[in-house]
């Protein structure tokens, strides 16, 4: 995202928990599209005095190129969103819908990789905050520490697999992932091909 995500209670107390599950949601939607702009949440609570619990209202506005898709406005109260995190997860997977439709229909004009390229990390480089990825076809992608989903750069080492985005453009010297996504080393076979 080029504007960090922003994150805003209504009515309620911030709930450590719940941003960071927010945050893993948002990162989440860059698998389906790598060109989101910004992306702002609200979750406030719904205070009736006649209930016992509150009900929870989550709304998001992501903004891509050449548009914005916004859920949970004008939506009527669900009981089952008495907990603030289902309420998070149906608006996510609402919002996650309508992106994938909106990818559906840009195919033709944008560049989109509807799903990530596998690679293993070949190396890293601690002094440029970046590192090498290692295709299956023997090719070397860099990626900077900035492109690491979450805090994830810090504990990446090498041989670990992960899902880029490819990006042609993006870097002088060559190709560039643009998003990257560590997925750990359990379940792939030996890397015969990694140099190192």
């Amino acid at each position: 995202m080029q504007v960090p995500l922003q994150i805003t209670f209504r009515q309620m107390a911030a709930s450590p928990a719940l941003e960071a599950r927010i945050r893993q949601r948002a990162e989440e939607l860059e698998q389906y599209c790598d060109r989101i702009t910004a992306c702002r949440v609200t979750v406030e609570a719904q205070h009736h005095h006649h209930r016992q619990g509150n009900l929870f209202q989550v709304s998001i506005d992501l903004v891509v190129p050449g548009r914005e898709i916004a859920v949970g406005r004008g939506q009527g109260l669900n009981h089952a969103h008495e907990d603030a995190h289902v309420a998070v997860r149906d608006a996510f997977d609402a919002l996650r819908r309508r992106l994938e439709d909106y990818v559906r229909s840009a195919r033709g004009k944008v560049k989109v990789h509807a799903v990530p390229d596998h690679g293993r990390v070949a190396r890293l480089l601690p002094d440029r905050d970046g590192g090498f990825i290692v295709t299956s076809a023997g090719a070397e992608i860099y990626f900077h520490r900035n492109s690491v989903a979450g805090d994830g750069y810090d504990a990446l080492e090498a041989g670990a697999e992960v899902r880029f985005v490819l990006r042609e453009n993006e870097s002088a010297n060559g190709p560039q992932a643009s998003t990257v996504v560590p997925l750990g080393k359990h379940h792939l076979p030996p890397t015969d091909s990694i140099r190192g």
